[in-house]
C-alpha cells in the first residue's frame, strides 16, 4: 500500500510565480547562474501568437478562481503546446499549466506545467529546488515513482529542507521495487542532514525499518533499528530494536539472555503490558531459575509489580519459587568456585563464575573474571566478550564496553552493535 503524504498546497508555489511572474514579450532572463554566460530571453513570435490571446483569460480565471473557465482553457493551452520554442516561452507557458492544473484539481496538468518550468531553465537556484520538489510530489501523488525518485534524487541528496521529500523518495523507490535503493536514499538523507549539523526526524528511521521489516531485509532492518535507538532512545524505539535483532538473528536461550539484559537497562521494558510480557518470559526462560536464580527472580518480581506479569501465574509462580529456594545455596558456592575459576587452565570456569557474577549485579567481578575467561581460552569468545562489554556498561566505563563489544563477531554481532549504542547513549552528558 502506497504510503500517505500531504497535498501540494498553493501558497509556497504561488510565491515562486508571485516573485517572478513573466509576461509576453519579456526580454531579461531570470535564471542568470553566471552573469557571463546569461543569454538574452525572448519568446519566439509562434508563441507570442497564440499566447496573446490567452494571457487575459488565464490572468482572470486566476483572479476568480472560476474551475469552470479554468476547465474550458485547457484544450486551448493543449492547442497551444506546439507553439513553444524558447526558454522564455517554456516557464511561461509552464507557469499557465501549473496554475491551471493546481486549480482545476488536475495533477498531469499540474506535473506537465512544473517539468515545463524546470526545463526552462530560467529559475535560480533557489526556485529551482523549490520547483523541483513540488514536480516530485506531484509526480508522487500521479504514482509517477521513476520522475520522483529522478527528480527528488538528488534534491534529497543535497539535504533539502522539507523532511517529506526523502520519505517520499524512499517510498517510491520502495513501489518500483527497489527496496534497497529506497533504503540508500534515506541512508543519504541522514548523512546530508548530519553534515549540515541538522536534526535527523525520526520519521526517517521509521520509514527506512518499515521498508526494510515488510521486505524480509534482515541485515537492512538490523542496521536501520540500530541507527533508530541511536537517534532517539527511547522505549518504544528499544523494545522495537530489540525484537528485530531477535526475530532476524539466529539466537539460542544464551543470546535471548543478554537481549533481555539490554531491554531491562534501556528502558525497553517500560512499555504497554502487551507489548513486553512476552519478552519478561524470554528473559526467564533464558536465564532459567537453574542457572541464574537470582537473575530470574528479580526480573519475575519487576514484571510483577510493573502489572505485566501476575504472580499467580503458573510459569511466573514456579519460577519465583525455584529461584528463591535456589539463592541462598547459590551463593554460598560462589567463593569456592571463584577459587577454582583462578586455579583452572582455561577459561570455562572463570567464564561460568564471571556469569554468575554478573547474575548478581557484581559487575566488578564479573569484568575481572571475563578477562580472566579470555585470556585463558576455551571459551566462547563472543559470548565472554559480549558479557565484558555489559559488565563494563554497568560499572560506567562506556568506552571500554565499546571496544569490547567492537571485537564481538558472529550471530553475536548485531547483538552487540546495540549493545554498543547502549554504551553510546549512556555516555552522553
Amino acid at each position: 500500500m502506497r504510503a500517505t503524504f500531504g497535498l501540494i498546497g498553493k501558497t509556497a508555489m504561488a510565491l515562486v510565480l508571485a516573485t517572478g511572474a513573466l509576461s509576453i514579450g519579456a526580454t531579461a532572463a531570470v535564471a542568470k547562474e553566471k552573469e557571463q554566460k546569461a543569454a538574452k530571453a525572448v519568446n519566439s513570435p509562434e508563441f507570442i501568437k497564440v499566447a496573446q490571446a490567452l494571457q487575459k483569460p488565464v490572468g482572470d480565471v486566476m483572479t476568480s478562481k472560476d474551475k469552470a473557465a479554468a476547465t474550458a482553457l485547457i484544450p486551448q493551452l493543449e492547442a497551444a503546446e506546439g507553439t513553444v520554442k524558447t526558454p522564455l516561452d517554456r516557464i511561461i507557458f509552464g507557469q499557465w499549466q501549473q496554475q491551471i492544473g493546481t486549480l482545476v484539481g488536475n495533477p498531469a496538468l499540474q506535473q506537465k506545467g512544473l517539468q515545463n518550468m524546470i526545463d526552462s531553465g530560467q529559475l535560480d537556484a533557489e526556485k529551482t529546488a523549490l520547483v523541483t520538489y513540488y514536480l516530485g510530489m506531484t509526480a508522487y501523488q500521479n504514482k509517477d515513482f521513476a520522475t520522483t525518485t529522478k527528480v527528488l534524487g538528488p534534491l534529497v541528496a543535497a539535504n533539502y529542507n522539507d523532511d517529506s521529500a526523502a520519505e517520499v523518495l524512499a517510498d517510491s523507490y520502495s513501489q518500483l521495487g527497489q527496496n534497497p535503493q529506497a533504503l540508500d536514499s534515506l541512508k543519504g538523507a541522514v548523512a546530508a542532514r548530519k553534515a549540515a549539523n541538522g536534526v535527523v526526524p525520526d520519521a526517517w528511521f521509521k520509514r527506512a525499518n518499515l521498508i526494510a521489516y515488510k521486505n524480509r531485509l534482515g541485515p537492512q532492518a538490523i542496521e536501520w533499528s540500530t541507527l533508530m535507538v541511536e537517534n532517539d532512545p527511547t522505549p518504544i524505539n528499544w523494545l522495537g530494536a530489540g525484537q528485530l535483532v531477535r526475530e532476524f538473528g539466529t539466537f539460542t536461550n544464551q543470546e535471548s539472555l543478554d537481549l533481555g539484559r539490554l531491554l531491562l537497562r534501556s528502558g525497553g521494558f517500560q512499555n504497554d503490558p502487551k507489548y513486553v510480557e512476552r519478552e519478561y518470559v524470554e528473559y526467564i526462560e533464558s536465564a532459567d531459575p537453574r542457572r541464574l536464580p537470582g537473575e530470574v527472580l528479580k526480573v519475575a518480581e519487576m514484571g510483577v509489580k510493573a502489572g505485566v506479569l501476575k504472580a499467580n501465574d503458573p510459569f511466573v509462580l514456579d519460577a519465583m519459587t525455584q529461584a528463591k529456594s535456589r539463592i541462598a545455596p547459590d551463593k554460598a558456592s560462589l567463593p569456592a568456585l571463584d577459587r577454582e575459576a583462578r586455579a583452572g587452565k582455561d577459561g570455562k570456569s572463570a567464564l561460568a563464575m564471571a556469569d554468575a557474577y554478573l547474575s548478581y549485579d557484581e559487575a566488578a567481578k564479573a569484568e575481572e573474571m571475563y578477562k580472566m575467561a579470555i585470556e585463558k581460552g576455551g571459551v566462547d569468545k563472543d559470548r565472554a566478550l559480549t558479557r565484558l562489554g555489559i559488565a563494563q556498561v554497568d560499572l560506567d566505563k562506556f568506552e571500554d564496553a565499546k571496544a569490547s563489544f567492537a571485537q564481538v563477531g558472529g550471530v553475536r554481532a548485531p547483538l552487540a552493535r546495540l549493545w554498543s549504542a547502549f554504551a553510546a547513549t549512556q555516555a552522553r552528558p
